[in-house]
């Protein structure tokens, strides 16, 4: 069974940038990916096994504060801090990046922006097929794609759990040296096909309920539901031995 007490977690942004160079996969965690480790034991394995993994959310700072788990991280690091933060490392050396997942659009508005962005930055895409499964050749043409490009940063968007779960089953597969993130809705902030909280929202941890606002239909569910569930499983998780 999936237990946050139990699981490491980066604690710093500066522990973050702390990490080696190399083949690294990092992934986030926040009170969904929480509530849906809990049933889903691959994604589990993943978030477990990754190589890093960091709080995308203050109620992931807090419950670790409640149970005292063995990670106590004190600051919040968004998919988006990571992924600013290793596209501006590499953007000062050089080097090649490659986004795979979302559709060719957004793909499409991402190169143009890491143009000017991220200028010493060659960018190359992949828009995997609109389906919830992957066959099997599938699979294998995403997986011949990244190790052509052999990238300097890989980033897989395919919304949680799929992100994580393809990223894990098919790591050994990958013939890469570099970081790999799963960031999902990164993709979209960055090619502005969706609207990030603004920071006074994010810096009083409501970037949720900003989500929630704006496109609540999709995100009720997650949210609403999800928060009250999240409180719930955590205190199981402390009362249980």
């Amino acid at each position: 069974m999936f237990k946050l007490k139990e699981v490491k977690i980066i604690e710093s942004e500066r522990e973050l940038e702390a990490l080696p160079e190399g083949k690294l996969l990092i992934n986030t965690i926040n009170a969904h990916s929480y509530n849906t480790a809990l049933k889903d034991p691959t994604f589990a394995e993943a978030l477990k096994n990754g190589d890093a993994l960091i709080p995308d959310g203050a109620s992931i700072i807090l419950a670790c504060r409640s149970l005292k788990a063995k990670s106590q991280p004190h600051e919040r690091i968004a998919g988006w801090d990571l992924f600013t933060m290793e596209m501006e490392r590499l953007n000062r050396k050089g080097g090649k990046c490659f986004f795979m997942g979302s559709s060719e659009k957004v793909l499409k508005l991402i190169r143009e922006k890491a143009q000017t962005v991220y200028p010493n930055i060659q960018v190359e895409t992949y828009s995997p097929p609109y389906k919830p499964v992957f066959s099997e050749e599938d699979n294998q043409h995403i997986i011949e794609a990244i190790n052509q490009s052999n990238p300097d940063l890989l980033w897989i968007g395919m919304t949680a759990p799929k992100q994580e779960k393809w990223a894990y089953t098919h790591w050994k597969e990958l013939n890469i040296h570099c970081h790999c993130g799963t960031i999902g809705a990164v993709f979209d902030f960055f090619a502005g096909t969706m609207k990030r909280a603004p920071k006074s929202w994010q810096d009083h941890c409501m970037e949720w309920l900003y989500r929630l606002i704006r496109e609540p239909r999709r995100m009720w569910r997650r949210y609403i539901i999800g928060n009250t569930l999240f409180i719930r499983n955590i205190i199981r998780e402390s009362i249980s031995a």
